[in-house]
């Protein structure tokens, strides 16, 4: 029986992938931050079946422990600091997390169980300005975010231990992947939940900054695929996961609403732009600078033609039914609050 240790286990990723490992037999360890009200997150319905480790990225000790205790075989790093617009307001705590953490969980794996495979989350982000359409993995990165330089150093930082050490050590960079269990401050399930509660009257309507900017959306159940076929192989290397396609934050928002039965009407542009509801016509999106980034990264746009190649990888979900998802899971939870 393989044992496999995931950072971030309580998150979207970390619990698809849990549920995955678990599914092929895997003995299953999981780091969490000790916190003051235990919060299973998202593996609330499969606490009993994995081992939950207390360490923290930032302590290198702990996470030497850490290994110590689940004598992993493969090592997923899905910790860090994932909100981009947040990164702006704490860029030391997003370095030390997504790039110093990096090293440090490299370090643990290289002290105690140095044949172990270890695969990082490296980010799209990392393209930032992008250079080239579509992205691939010999895609020059220009990162405009603290959180994309964090993570790319955690990207090369893998290379180089993969290159000096010989380590088993892969980086997925995975483009924008969504999904029911996407957290509440990401614009896609802002979106989702705000057309559930519209819908039933809980609330008004919803504040989004940029409706142009453009992203390649997968479903992260898809993805966490990606990330274990990379770890099956017989040597490491980088993929890029993407669903080469790309769509506005104004197509998602059309899509979300259309999905709650709410047909949109734009009128205005700028920050004065509305989306109103085409049948009754109540404004149901408003644009708000204040959600505009200080460096937009305008468009992502990802060719995982070498994961589809090399890892037999392709996506499941398309963008209606992942969109359909978040929704339809989002007026379940909104249904339920009126009762």
């Amino acid at each position: 029986m393989k044992h496999a240790l995931i950072t971030g286990i309580t998150g979207q990723d970390g619990s698809y992938l849990a549920e995955l490992l678990l599914e092929k037999g895997y003995e299953v360890y999981g780091i969490w931050r000790r916190k003051a009200n235990v919060d299973y997150g998202n593996i609330a319905h499969i606490k009993d079946q994995v081992h939950l480790i207390y360490a923290d990225m930032t302590d290198p000790v702990s996470l030497i422990t850490a290994m110590k205790i689940s004598q992993a075989d493969e090592v997923y790093n899905l910790a860090a600091q994932s909100f981009v617009a947040s990164s702006w307001s704490t860029p030391l705590n997003t370095a030390e997390t997504d790039a110093l953490g990096v090293t440090n969980l490299l370090e643990a794996i290289r002290l105690v169980q140095p044949e172990a495979k270890f695969y990082q989350a490296s980010t799209s982000e990392m393209f930032g300005l992008v250079q080239e359409m579509p992205q691939t993995e010999k895609t020059p990165f220009y990162p405009r975010s603290p959180y994309g330089v964090a993570k790319l150093y955690g990207h090369w930082i893998t290379k180089n231990y993969r290159e000096s050490y010989q380590m088993f050590a892969c980086s997925g960079i995975l483009f924008n992947h969504e999904s029911e269990r996407r957290g509440l401050e990401f614009v896609t399930r802002k979106i989702s939940r705000a057309a559930a509660r519209i819908k039933f009257g809980l609330q008004d309507y919803v504040e989004l900054g940029n409706l142009d900017s453009k992203r390649d959306w997968g479903h992260s159940k898809d993805y966490v695929k990606a990330m274990w076929l990379m770890l099956q192989q017989e040597e490491p290397d980088d993929y890029v996961i993407a669903t080469n396609e790309t769509r506005t934050v104004r197509e998602f928002a059309e899509t979300a609403f259309r999905s709650a039965g709410i047909e949109i009407v734009w009128e205005g542009e700028g920050i004065e732009e509305v989306g109103r509801n085409k049948e009754n016509n109540q404004i149901v999106i408003k644009i708000n600078k204040e959600f505009f980034r200080p460096a937009e990264v305008d468009v992502l746009l990802g060719n995982p033609a070498k994961a589809e190649q090399k890892l037999g990888w392709k996506r499941e979900i398309d963008f209606q039914e992942l969109v359909s998802r978040m929704v339809a899971n989002d007026l379940k939870l909104a249904e339920a609050e009126i009762k």
